[in-house]
């Protein structure tokens, strides 16, 4: 028997096993109740529509297209698997899906119900190959992000088709035409797929942020980029088949591209909080301080705050609960000051904080600010069939001005940290200058 058909053989026994016990599946007790409701009207209407399309369709036959695209997908994605398995191991909000190069393409050349069983085909073939070794893709998720690949796809096809702009194979030669339905359907799987993808966020992490929620300005040019090769791909099927081949290549780099600039964060990341770790905060104040030297009487504040006592916590109730405790306060922190200052960890329970442009009064303000969030924290930690809720936790924290603290990084957190020193010793719980 072949390793193929095994693996085949084993999961879909796991998968009939799973299936059979639903009032066991995780996602009852893991994810929101917002959410699940959110995911189950996706997947029906995702599933409605998709039948309906399928059900009312024209009657030309869209085999040939379908076909192609299915091949030219799976191809990709197999080119691409070990790329794509090291970026969902990596965990972290991926906004970037390179497959919406052969959704548009199908959004464009095929009727509606047909794009659905495209989009859900290479769904299925993801998960098979990749996803279902990564832990942070959970079934659930995957399940409900393929509705929401096949809602995108289902819009744009219906779009495109109701405004009467037809398919390209209708249009005869390359002209502006052929373009309005490629960009027509381009921005309709756009609009749709960031307001559907977004809203689940949202209600999974409750994250607010425009990045979190959208991705960052970097992501949607790659986004961007992806939808242009899907236009092209549409197009190139039509006039010249041939020229489809020459998609993959760039698609590949595409690929290598996002994975180097996720290693990148992944560097300079803190993996318990998220925070910048020392190198990445370092790196970054590095270069904040080069700028405003350059800027008269641009001043500028950091701050090292210490969680008093955290010990007792990993002493009473373990490093896990240590650990949730760390990223609430990492949180806490996050949400005390602006969205362009930047938070780091420097390891155990320590953590810093460069403000930009802010006076002495301001930076002191701040810091009372971070230091009334955490001691205001309850952070509750599941322990078995026991949680608990940590509560009484305090910071310390030490402040540097610059350039009266100095004007290089080291002896900024050296002030910092010796402010520090004295709020710890002269009872903690406090904020202490050291300019």
């Amino acid at each position: 028997m072949s390793r193929f058909r095994r693996t085949a053989q084993l999961t879909a026994r796991k998968t009939l096993a799973w299936a059979s016990r639903p009032a066991r599946w995780d996602v009852w007790t893991t994810v929101r109740p917002r959410w699940l409701v959110y995911a189950l009207a996706s997947e029906v209407g995702a599933v409605v529509l998709a039948v309906f399309g399928l059900v009312t369709e024209s009657g030309r036959s869209d085999v040939g297209w379908f076909s192609v695209l299915l091949v030219l997908g799976v191809a990709q994605a197999e080119m691409s698997s070990r790329i794509e398995r090291m970026r969902r191991w990596m965990g972290g909000q991926t906004h970037i899906n390179v497959t919406s190069v052969w959704y548009l393409a199908g959004a464009v050349l095929l009727d509606p119900g047909w794009v659905a069983l495209l989009s859900a085909a290479l769904y299925l073939h993801l998960w098979f190959r990749v996803w279902r070794h990564v832990r942070s893709r959970p079934v659930h998720r995957i399940v409900a992000s393929t509705a929401w690949a096949v809602l995108s796809c289902l819009a744009a096809s219906y779009v495109v088709r109701a405004v009467g702009l037809g398919g390209p194979a209708d249009t005869p030669g390359m002209g502006g035409r052929g373009t309005a339905i490629v960009l027509t359907a381009a921005v309709v799987f756009e609009v749709v797929n960031a307001l559907v993808v977004s809203t689940g966020i949202y209600l999974y992490t409750r994250e607010r942020s425009v990045s979190d929620l959208f991705g960052t300005w970097e992501d949607n040019v790659l986004e961007l980029v992806t939808l242009c090769l899907g236009g092209l791909t549409a197009l190139a099927l039509v006039y010249q088949p041939v020229l489809v081949l020459l998609v993959l290549p760039p698609l590949m780099l595409l690929h290598r591209h996002v994975l180097l600039k996720q290693l990148e964060i992944a560097a300079a990341t803190d993996e318990k909080t998220g925070l910048l770790n020392t190198t990445g905060w370092h790196r970054l104040a590095t270069r904040e301080l080069a700028r405003v030297g350059r800027t008269s009487g641009a001043t500028l504040g950091v701050l090292m705050i210490d969680l008093d006592h955290f010990k007792r916590i990993n002493d009473t109730y373990g490093h896990l609960a240590g650990d949730v405790v760390l990223k609430e306060v990492a949180t806490a922190i996050g949400t005390a000051v602006r969205a362009y200052d930047s938070v780091g960890r420097f390891g155990g329970e320590e953590f810093v904080v460069l403000l930009p442009e802010v006076s002495e009064a301001a930076v002191v303000v701040v810091a009372e600010r971070i230091r009334a969030a955490i001691s205001g924290l309850t952070v509750r930690v599941d322990l078995g069939e026991a949680p608990v809720r940590v509560t009484g936790l305090s910071a310390s924290i030490g402040v540097a001005i610059y350039p009266d603290a100095g004007t290089a990084v080291e002896r900024l957190l050296a002030s910092a940290d010796a402010a520090l020193y004295r709020a710890k010793s002269t009872g903690r719980n406090k904020v202490v200058s050291g300019s």
